[in-house]
């Protein structure tokens, strides 16, 4: 349970970033990030991602998006 505590004050951090790389709406980030791989990752208790920083994560997640606006 403590993890569920952990993700849910970290990722408004994470969704606060992506608005403002992308200029998107907050309904836009959150749609960006829960379909991502990164999300999928971060959500997944065994990675361990959970405990990263929201900055690690969103350059996770602008790593995942950079190759998805190429393909």
């Amino acid at each position: 349970m403590a993890h569920e505590l952990i993700k849910a004050t970290v990722i408004p951090d994470i969704i606060k970033m992506i608005q403002n790389e992308y200029n998107l709406s907050e309904n836009e980030a959150f749609g960006q990030f829960f379909k991502s791989i990164t999300y999928l990752n971060y959500d997944d208790d065994e990675t361990g991602l959970y405990g990263q920083s929201a900055l690690y994560v969103f350059s996770l997640f602008q790593e995942e998006y950079a190759k998805n606006i190429k393909r």
